[in-house]
Protein backbone atom coordinates (compact mmCIF):
# COMPACT_ATOMS: atom_id res chain seq x y z
CA UNK A 1 0.00 0.00 0.00
CA UNK A 2 3.02 2.31 0.83
CA UNK A 3 4.52 2.24 -3.16
CA UNK A 4 1.28 2.81 -4.15
CA UNK A 5 0.87 5.91 -2.26
CA UNK A 6 4.34 7.04 -3.07
CA UNK A 7 3.66 7.06 -6.61
CA UNK A 8 0.72 8.15 -6.61
CA UNK A 9 2.48 11.06 -4.41
CA UNK A 10 5.04 11.33 -7.55
CA UNK A 11 2.95 11.34 -9.84
CA UNK A 12 1.18 14.94 -8.02
CA UNK A 13 4.55 16.65 -8.20
CA UNK A 14 6.20 15.54 -10.90
CA UNK A 15 5.20 18.08 -13.90
CA UNK A 16 4.52 16.31 -17.45
CA UNK A 17 7.13 16.40 -19.78
CA UNK A 18 5.75 19.25 -21.76
CA UNK A 19 5.81 21.53 -19.16
CA UNK A 20 9.74 21.19 -18.33
CA UNK A 21 11.75 23.90 -19.52
CA UNK A 22 13.99 22.37 -22.35
CA UNK A 23 17.42 21.88 -20.54
CA UNK A 24 19.14 23.04 -24.46
CA UNK A 25 17.33 26.24 -24.57
CA UNK A 26 19.19 29.20 -23.13
CA UNK A 27 17.91 32.98 -23.20
CA UNK A 28 19.98 35.86 -24.65
CA UNK A 29 19.94 38.96 -23.41
CA UNK A 30 18.12 42.03 -25.67
CA UNK A 31 20.22 44.02 -27.65
CA UNK A 32 20.21 47.91 -28.58
CA UNK A 33 18.78 49.06 -24.70
CA UNK A 34 18.26 53.09 -25.06
CA UNK A 35 16.85 55.47 -22.49
CA UNK A 36 15.63 58.60 -24.73
CA UNK A 37 14.07 62.16 -23.24
CA UNK A 38 10.59 62.03 -25.24
CA UNK A 39 9.58 64.56 -22.88
CA UNK A 40 8.94 66.77 -19.73
CA UNK A 41 9.62 64.09 -16.83
CA UNK A 42 9.31 61.31 -19.79
CA UNK A 43 11.75 58.80 -21.02
CA UNK A 44 11.58 55.88 -23.98
CA UNK A 45 12.77 52.87 -23.40
CA UNK A 46 13.35 50.17 -26.18
CA UNK A 47 15.74 47.53 -26.94
CA UNK A 48 15.67 44.70 -29.57
CA UNK A 49 15.35 40.97 -29.20
CA UNK A 50 18.87 39.45 -29.47
CA UNK A 51 19.50 38.23 -33.63
CA UNK A 52 20.91 34.89 -31.83
CA UNK A 53 18.12 34.07 -29.70
CA UNK A 54 17.24 30.33 -30.50
CA UNK A 55 14.58 29.20 -31.06
CA UNK A 56 13.69 32.04 -33.22
CA UNK A 57 9.42 31.40 -32.47
CA UNK A 58 9.54 31.09 -28.45
CA UNK A 59 7.26 33.71 -27.52
CA UNK A 60 9.35 36.00 -25.54
CA UNK A 61 8.61 38.30 -23.12
CA UNK A 62 10.54 40.98 -21.06
CA UNK A 63 11.18 42.01 -17.86
CA UNK A 64 12.01 45.96 -17.19
CA UNK A 65 13.09 47.26 -13.91
CA UNK A 66 14.23 51.00 -13.11
CA UNK A 67 16.38 51.48 -10.47
CA UNK A 68 16.48 55.52 -10.29
CA UNK A 69 14.56 57.81 -9.32
CA UNK A 70 12.57 55.05 -7.69
CA UNK A 71 12.24 51.67 -8.13
CA UNK A 72 10.31 49.51 -9.90
CA UNK A 73 9.41 46.97 -12.31
CA UNK A 74 6.71 45.22 -14.59
CA UNK A 75 7.10 42.63 -17.46
CA UNK A 76 6.23 43.79 -20.97
CA UNK A 77 5.73 41.96 -24.27
CA UNK A 78 6.26 44.74 -26.35
CA UNK A 79 10.19 45.93 -27.02
CA UNK A 80 9.91 49.92 -25.84
CA UNK A 81 7.97 51.28 -23.16
CA UNK A 82 7.15 54.83 -21.93
CA UNK A 83 8.11 55.93 -18.37
CA UNK A 84 7.27 58.97 -16.64
CA UNK A 85 9.31 60.09 -13.72
CA UNK A 86 11.43 63.03 -12.14
CA UNK A 87 15.00 63.68 -14.58
CA UNK A 88 16.65 65.94 -12.32
CA UNK A 89 18.51 63.29 -10.51
CA UNK A 90 19.18 60.97 -13.72
CA UNK A 91 17.41 57.93 -15.08
CA UNK A 92 18.55 54.21 -15.15
CA UNK A 93 17.07 50.99 -15.94
CA UNK A 94 17.60 47.47 -16.96
CA UNK A 95 15.79 45.31 -19.36
CA UNK A 96 16.27 41.58 -19.39
CA UNK A 97 14.20 38.66 -21.69
CA UNK A 98 12.11 35.54 -19.59
CA UNK A 99 10.32 32.84 -21.36
CA UNK A 100 7.49 31.91 -19.41
CA UNK A 101 7.47 27.71 -19.61
CA UNK A 102 5.61 25.90 -17.08
CA UNK A 103 6.64 26.12 -13.22
CA UNK A 104 9.88 27.29 -14.17
CA UNK A 105 10.27 30.68 -16.05
CA UNK A 106 13.64 30.79 -17.90
CA UNK A 107 15.28 34.32 -17.46
CA UNK A 108 18.85 35.83 -19.49
CA UNK A 109 21.09 38.31 -17.70
CA UNK A 110 20.22 42.01 -17.73
CA UNK A 111 21.30 45.17 -19.73
CA UNK A 112 21.15 48.16 -18.34
CA UNK A 113 21.24 51.70 -19.48
CA UNK A 114 21.27 55.02 -18.01
CA UNK A 115 20.66 58.63 -18.20
CA UNK A 116 23.17 61.16 -16.67
CA UNK A 117 21.68 64.03 -14.24
CA UNK A 118 21.48 67.39 -15.97
CA UNK A 119 24.29 69.73 -15.42
CA UNK A 120 23.77 72.29 -12.38
CA UNK A 121 25.85 73.20 -9.28
CA UNK A 122 24.02 71.88 -5.78
CA UNK A 123 21.95 73.93 -3.91
CA UNK A 124 20.82 76.10 -7.03
CA UNK A 125 17.44 74.24 -8.12
CA UNK A 126 14.26 75.06 -6.25
CA UNK A 127 12.78 73.82 -3.81
CA UNK A 128 9.10 73.42 -1.51
CA UNK A 129 7.56 73.40 -5.04
CA UNK A 130 3.82 72.85 -4.99
CA UNK A 131 1.09 73.60 -7.34
CA UNK A 132 -2.72 73.61 -7.64
CA UNK A 133 -5.59 73.83 -10.36
CA UNK A 134 -8.80 75.64 -10.03
CA UNK A 135 -11.89 75.57 -12.68
CA UNK A 136 -13.13 78.73 -13.77
CA UNK A 137 -16.03 79.25 -16.75
CA UNK A 138 -14.54 79.77 -20.46
CA UNK A 139 -17.68 82.27 -21.39
CA UNK A 140 -20.29 82.05 -23.98
CA UNK A 141 -19.23 80.39 -27.60
CA UNK A 142 -16.35 78.76 -26.16
CA UNK A 143 -16.36 74.70 -27.33
CA UNK A 144 -15.09 74.24 -23.35
CA UNK A 145 -17.55 75.16 -21.09
CA UNK A 146 -14.79 75.39 -18.59
CA UNK A 147 -11.52 76.26 -18.63
CA UNK A 148 -8.57 75.25 -15.29
CA UNK A 149 -6.14 77.80 -14.14
CA UNK A 150 -2.72 76.53 -12.80
CA UNK A 151 -0.98 78.00 -10.12
CA UNK A 152 2.55 76.89 -8.80
CA UNK A 153 5.03 78.45 -5.73
CA UNK A 154 8.10 77.51 -5.17
CA UNK A 155 11.44 78.83 -2.98
CA UNK A 156 15.09 79.64 -4.63
CA UNK A 157 17.68 78.00 -4.20
CA UNK A 158 19.67 78.75 -0.71
CA UNK A 159 22.90 78.26 -2.84
CA UNK A 160 21.71 80.17 -5.87
CA UNK A 161 23.54 83.21 -6.75
CA UNK A 162 21.91 86.84 -6.77
CA UNK A 163 21.22 87.05 -10.57
CA UNK A 164 19.37 83.61 -10.96
CA UNK A 165 16.18 83.92 -12.70
CA UNK A 166 13.61 80.81 -12.71
CA UNK A 167 11.25 79.96 -15.51
CA UNK A 168 8.50 77.32 -15.56
CA UNK A 169 7.24 74.86 -17.86
CA UNK A 170 4.33 72.04 -17.48
CA UNK A 171 3.25 69.03 -19.43
CA UNK A 172 -0.68 67.55 -19.10
CA UNK A 173 -0.37 64.90 -22.29
CA UNK A 174 1.10 65.75 -25.45
CA UNK A 175 0.94 69.70 -24.46
CA UNK A 176 3.89 71.11 -23.52
CA UNK A 177 3.89 74.99 -22.11
CA UNK A 178 6.10 77.82 -20.24
CA UNK A 179 4.07 79.98 -17.53
CA UNK A 180 2.17 82.57 -18.70
CA UNK A 181 2.70 85.01 -15.71
CA UNK A 182 5.65 84.96 -12.83
CA UNK A 183 5.64 86.51 -9.58
CA UNK A 184 8.45 88.18 -8.53
CA UNK A 185 9.84 88.23 -4.73
CA UNK A 186 10.88 91.60 -4.06
CA UNK A 187 14.81 90.81 -5.57
CA UNK A 188 12.91 90.20 -8.60
CA UNK A 189 13.49 86.63 -8.85
CA UNK A 190 10.13 84.42 -10.16
CA UNK A 191 8.76 82.68 -7.14
CA UNK A 192 5.36 81.54 -8.46
CA UNK A 193 3.32 81.34 -11.83
CA UNK A 194 -0.10 81.49 -12.97
CA UNK A 195 -1.23 80.32 -16.15
CA UNK A 196 -4.99 81.13 -16.37
CA UNK A 197 -6.13 79.29 -19.62
CA UNK A 198 -4.15 75.80 -19.22
CA UNK A 199 -4.42 72.53 -21.22
CA UNK A 200 -5.80 70.59 -18.20
CA UNK A 201 -8.78 69.07 -18.67
CA UNK A 202 -11.37 70.21 -15.98
CA UNK A 203 -12.39 66.53 -15.26
CA UNK A 204 -8.85 65.45 -15.99
CA UNK A 205 -7.00 62.65 -15.23
CA UNK A 206 -3.60 61.57 -14.77
CA UNK A 207 -0.11 63.23 -14.88
CA UNK A 208 1.19 66.52 -14.23
CA UNK A 209 5.05 67.36 -15.11
CA UNK A 210 6.33 70.22 -13.88
CA UNK A 211 9.76 71.10 -14.62
CA UNK A 212 11.60 74.71 -12.76
CA UNK A 213 15.05 75.70 -14.47
CA UNK A 214 17.02 78.48 -13.90
CA UNK A 215 19.90 80.71 -15.48
CA UNK A 216 22.84 82.45 -14.07
CA UNK A 217 25.78 84.30 -15.24
CA UNK A 218 27.99 82.76 -12.71
CA UNK A 219 27.14 79.16 -12.26
CA UNK A 220 24.74 76.53 -13.85
CA UNK A 221 21.34 76.30 -12.20
CA UNK A 222 20.30 72.75 -11.70
CA UNK A 223 16.84 72.10 -12.93
CA UNK A 224 13.84 70.62 -11.07
CA UNK A 225 11.18 68.19 -12.18
CA UNK A 226 7.73 67.09 -9.90
CA UNK A 227 5.05 64.85 -10.76
CA UNK A 228 1.54 65.45 -9.57
CA UNK A 229 -1.55 63.73 -9.70
CA UNK A 230 -3.98 66.37 -11.63
CA UNK A 231 -7.37 65.05 -9.08
CA UNK A 232 -4.78 65.44 -5.92
CA UNK A 233 -3.87 68.98 -6.58
CA UNK A 234 -7.78 70.26 -8.46
CA UNK A 235 -8.92 72.96 -5.85
CA UNK A 236 -12.83 72.81 -6.07
CA UNK A 237 -13.80 76.62 -5.80
CA UNK A 238 -16.59 77.77 -3.07
CA UNK A 239 -19.94 77.11 -3.10
CA UNK A 240 -22.54 80.34 -4.65
CA UNK A 241 -25.27 81.85 -3.58
CA UNK A 242 -25.23 81.12 0.08
CA UNK A 243 -28.20 82.17 2.32
CA UNK A 244 -29.19 81.77 5.87
CA UNK A 245 -32.42 82.74 7.77
CA UNK A 246 -33.36 82.35 11.49
CA UNK A 247 -37.25 81.02 12.22
CA UNK A 248 -37.21 80.95 15.92
CA UNK A 249 -34.85 78.48 17.00
CA UNK A 250 -34.05 77.26 13.50
CA UNK A 251 -31.15 78.26 11.43
CA UNK A 252 -31.52 77.14 8.11
CA UNK A 253 -28.36 77.73 5.69
CA UNK A 254 -28.93 77.05 1.90
CA UNK A 255 -26.14 77.28 -1.60
CA UNK A 256 -25.79 76.34 -4.67
CA UNK A 257 -22.86 73.93 -6.35
CA UNK A 258 -19.55 75.22 -7.18
CA UNK A 259 -18.52 76.39 -10.58
CA UNK A 260 -17.47 72.60 -11.90
CA UNK A 261 -17.87 70.59 -14.61
CA UNK A 262 -18.88 68.04 -11.91
CA UNK A 263 -22.53 67.58 -11.25
CA UNK A 264 -24.49 68.38 -7.97
CA UNK A 265 -23.75 65.22 -6.41
CA UNK A 266 -20.23 64.96 -6.62
CA UNK A 267 -19.73 67.33 -4.17
CA UNK A 268 -19.14 67.22 -0.37
CA UNK A 269 -19.76 70.05 1.74
CA UNK A 270 -17.95 71.42 5.38
CA UNK A 271 -20.02 74.00 7.35
CA UNK A 272 -18.59 76.51 9.86
CA UNK A 273 -21.17 78.41 12.28
CA UNK A 274 -19.75 81.04 14.67
CA UNK A 275 -21.21 81.92 17.84
CA UNK A 276 -19.93 85.07 18.21
CA UNK A 277 -21.58 86.15 21.58
CA UNK A 278 -20.43 82.99 22.98
CA UNK A 279 -17.17 82.09 20.92
CA UNK A 280 -18.43 78.56 19.95
CA UNK A 281 -17.84 76.90 16.95
CA UNK A 282 -19.77 74.60 14.93
CA UNK A 283 -18.46 72.53 12.20
CA UNK A 284 -20.29 70.27 10.08
CA UNK A 285 -19.77 67.83 6.92
CA UNK A 286 -22.71 67.26 4.77
CA UNK A 287 -23.13 65.77 1.73
CA UNK A 288 -26.16 68.01 0.77
CA UNK A 289 -26.69 71.56 -0.24
CA UNK A 290 -29.05 72.33 2.81
CA UNK A 291 -28.07 72.00 6.19
CA UNK A 292 -30.40 72.78 9.46
CA UNK A 293 -29.27 73.23 13.10
CA UNK A 294 -31.43 74.12 16.12
CA UNK A 295 -29.45 77.24 17.27
CA UNK A 296 -30.23 80.60 20.58
CA UNK A 297 -32.20 82.74 18.62
CA UNK A 298 -31.07 85.54 20.82
CA UNK A 299 -27.16 85.18 19.36
CA UNK A 300 -25.36 86.65 16.92
CA UNK A 301 -23.85 84.10 13.64
CA UNK A 302 -21.00 84.11 11.40
CA UNK A 303 -21.79 81.19 8.39
CA UNK A 304 -19.13 79.77 5.93
CA UNK A 305 -19.25 77.08 3.60
CA UNK A 306 -16.77 75.11 1.60
CA UNK A 307 -16.57 72.37 -0.81
CA UNK A 308 -14.56 69.13 -2.06
CA UNK A 309 -15.04 67.01 -5.07
CA UNK A 310 -16.38 63.68 -3.62
CA UNK A 311 -14.25 60.23 -3.78
CA UNK A 312 -17.19 58.72 -5.46
CA UNK A 313 -17.04 60.84 -8.81
CA UNK A 314 -12.97 60.75 -8.65
CA UNK A 315 -9.77 60.52 -6.10
CA UNK A 316 -10.75 63.47 -4.02
CA UNK A 317 -8.80 66.81 -4.53
CA UNK A 318 -8.10 70.10 -2.53
CA UNK A 319 -10.89 71.99 -0.29
CA UNK A 320 -12.32 75.22 -1.80
CA UNK A 321 -11.28 78.40 -0.01
CA UNK A 322 -14.23 79.31 2.72
CA UNK A 323 -17.18 81.20 1.24
CA UNK A 324 -17.32 85.07 2.61
CA UNK A 325 -19.49 85.35 6.56
CA UNK A 326 -22.62 86.20 6.63
CA UNK A 327 -24.36 87.40 9.84
CA UNK A 328 -27.51 86.41 11.58
CA UNK A 329 -28.97 86.92 14.34
CA UNK A 330 -29.09 89.86 17.05
CA UNK A 331 -27.09 90.07 19.36
CA UNK A 332 -26.26 93.41 17.91
CA UNK A 333 -29.14 94.89 19.48
CA UNK A 334 -29.26 92.95 22.64
CA UNK A 335 -26.81 94.33 24.84
CA UNK A 336 -27.76 97.73 23.98
CA UNK A 337 -31.78 96.53 25.07
CA UNK A 338 -29.65 95.55 28.18
CA UNK A 339 -27.87 98.11 29.03
CA UNK A 340 -30.96 100.63 28.74
CA UNK A 341 -33.16 98.62 31.34
CA UNK A 342 -29.92 98.54 33.46
CA UNK A 343 -29.67 102.20 33.57
CA UNK A 344 -33.35 102.88 34.30
CA UNK A 345 -33.32 100.33 37.35
CA UNK A 346 -30.46 102.53 38.73
CA UNK A 347 -32.20 105.73 37.98
CA UNK A 348 -35.67 104.57 39.62
CA UNK A 349 -33.68 103.23 42.52
CA UNK A 350 -31.54 106.80 42.67
CA UNK A 351 -34.59 108.42 43.18
CA UNK A 352 -35.90 106.49 45.58
CA UNK A 353 -33.53 106.92 47.79
CA UNK A 354 -32.44 110.72 47.21
CA UNK A 355 -35.35 112.02 46.77
CA UNK A 356 -36.47 112.47 50.34
CA UNK A 357 -33.52 113.06 51.61
CA UNK A 358 -33.55 116.02 49.29
CA UNK A 359 -36.78 117.02 50.48
CA UNK A 360 -35.94 116.89 54.29
CA UNK A 361 -32.56 118.78 53.66
CA UNK A 362 -34.39 121.91 51.47
CA UNK A 363 -38.26 121.82 52.68
CA UNK A 364 -39.17 120.93 49.31
CA UNK A 365 -42.23 119.87 50.92
CA UNK A 366 -43.32 123.42 52.33
CA UNK A 367 -42.50 125.14 49.29
CA UNK A 368 -44.70 122.51 47.29
CA UNK A 369 -47.62 122.54 49.24
CA UNK A 370 -47.83 125.38 51.80
CA UNK A 371 -50.03 125.57 54.80
CA UNK A 372 -53.64 127.35 54.36
CA UNK A 373 -53.49 130.60 56.31
CA UNK A 374 -55.54 131.10 59.18
CA UNK A 375 -57.49 134.65 59.90
CA UNK A 376 -55.38 137.45 61.20
CA UNK A 377 -55.16 137.39 65.74
CA UNK A 378 -56.02 141.95 64.77
CA UNK A 379 -59.19 141.18 62.57
CA UNK A 380 -60.50 139.51 65.71
CA UNK A 381 -59.27 141.92 68.35
CA UNK A 382 -60.99 144.41 66.60
CA UNK A 383 -64.33 143.03 66.33
CA UNK A 384 -64.24 141.99 70.27
CA UNK A 385 -63.03 145.99 70.94
CA UNK A 386 -65.94 147.11 69.04
CA UNK A 387 -69.11 144.88 70.73
CA UNK A 388 -67.62 146.44 74.01
CA UNK A 389 -67.93 149.81 73.31
CA UNK A 390 -71.35 149.80 71.47
CA UNK A 391 -72.35 148.05 75.26
CA UNK A 392 -74.68 150.82 76.35
CA UNK A 393 -76.39 151.42 72.67
CA UNK A 394 -80.29 150.74 71.69
CA UNK A 395 -81.78 147.70 70.56
CA UNK A 396 -81.16 148.86 67.39
CA UNK A 397 -77.63 149.30 66.97
CA UNK A 398 -76.85 145.69 69.19
CA UNK A 399 -79.00 144.23 65.78
CA UNK A 400 -76.98 145.84 63.50
CA UNK A 401 -73.67 145.01 65.26
CA UNK A 402 -74.95 141.18 65.35
CA UNK A 403 -75.72 141.33 61.66
CA UNK A 404 -72.17 142.73 60.90
CA UNK A 405 -70.47 140.29 62.79
CA UNK A 406 -72.21 137.99 59.67
CA UNK A 407 -71.63 139.86 57.04
CA UNK A 408 -67.81 141.05 57.96
CA UNK A 409 -65.58 144.24 59.05
CA UNK A 410 -66.63 146.37 55.70
CA UNK A 411 -70.12 146.33 56.67
CA UNK A 412 -69.74 146.50 60.26
CA UNK A 413 -67.68 149.93 59.18
CA UNK A 414 -70.52 151.19 57.40
CA UNK A 415 -72.80 151.15 59.66
CA UNK A 416 -70.94 152.38 62.57
CA UNK A 417 -70.32 155.81 60.38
Amino acid sequence: MVPVLLVLWGATVIPPADLLPDPKLSLLPPVNFTIRVTGLAQVLLSWEPNPDQEPRDAHLEYHVKIHAPQDDDFETGSTESTCVAPLHEGFSASVRTILQEGHAPLASSWVSAELQAPPGSPGTSVSNLTCATSTTMAGGGHRRPHRVSLHCTWLSGEEAPPDTQYFLYYRYGSWTEECQEYRKDPTGRNTACWVPRSSISSKGHGWLMVHVNGTSRTAAIRPFDQLFGVQAIARANPPTNVTAQIQGTRLSIRWDKPISAFPQHCFDYEVKIHNTKKNYLQMEKITTNVFVSAIDHLSKYSIQVRAAVSPACRTAGLWSEWTPPIYVGSEARKPLMEWLLILLTVTACFAVLICPLLCRICHLWARLFPPVPAPKSHIKDLLVTAHCEKAGSSATETEVISFVEGLGCEVLENSVF
